[in-house]
């Protein structure tokens, strides 16, 4: 009985060997492939995680000398993330706080770089957008109007459909282009939610070039009822 047994797991062993010739370097590769995907996935994350705490700890950084006014040192700071973490949200909120004090403090041309590096770099679509209408607005201060409406045609995030309309008719009324400007407030005004307070001003720009939306309401039921 013993014999037969042995014989037996001999027979198990033999087949486990021949199994493991044909089949071992395949296994074995398999599992140095899943093994070595799982510590990288780990490694990635590790990673993601040591960025962003050293991108958070930059931003605080220059977040400070932005409360305090120091423009040339947002600047650096700004410069080192965008270097560093180009790909970090954070460091994109950077790029705009960094504008802010470079506006604040007259340094327009900084100001238009520090936006165009977010409108070209940002990696969602709302926070490009955002720094559109924020360079918008710095290029129409220069009297650039027509770099700004360019700016602007690149704005595409549905949420700002609104503002951007508006921002679009400050530019056209600068350049005294009455009717264009009435046109995007209009739009502007049509596309803001009504329970937004920032609608009443949309409106009483509409109001300051004779085209209050109340009262183009009204001139439209008189004419109707005239007919």
């Amino acid at each position: 009985m013993a014999t037969q047994l042995d014989l037996q797991e001999q027979e198990q062993l033999d087949a486990l060997k021949a199994f493991w010739k044909k089949q071992g370097n395949l296994i074995t590769w398999t599992l140095v492939l899943v093994l070595g995907g799982f510590a990288a996935w780990n490694g990635w994350n590790y990673w993601q995680r040591d960025q962003g705490v050293k991108a958070g700890a930059m931003f605080e950084e220059l977040d400070r000398a932005a409360a305090a006014g120091d423009a040339d040192k947002t600047t650096l700071v700004f410069a080192d993330m965008r270097q560093r973490f180009p790909k970090a949200p954070i460091t994109q909120q950077a790029g705009l706080t960094a504008a802010k004090v470079q506006v604040d403090k007259g340094q327009a041309d900084a100001a238009k770089a520090s936006l165009t590096w977010v409108a070209e770099n940002g990696v969602e679509d709302e926070m490009r957008t955002i720094a559109r209408l924020r360079l918008a607005a710095v290029l129409a201060d220069a009297q650039q109007y027509d770099e700004g409406l360019k700016v602007l045609d690149a704005a595409t995030a549905p949420e700002f459909t609104a503002l951007v309309a508006d921002r679009r008719g400050d530019i056209f009324m600068a350049q005294g282009k009455k009717a264009e400007a009435r046109s995007a407030w209009q739009a502007a005004y049509a596309a803001m939610d009504a329970k937004v307070d920032y609608r009443r001003l949309i409106e009483a720009k509409l109001s300051s070039i004779g085209a209050a939306p109340g009262a183009a309401a009204a001139a439209g039921a008189a004419s109707g009822a005239s007919k």
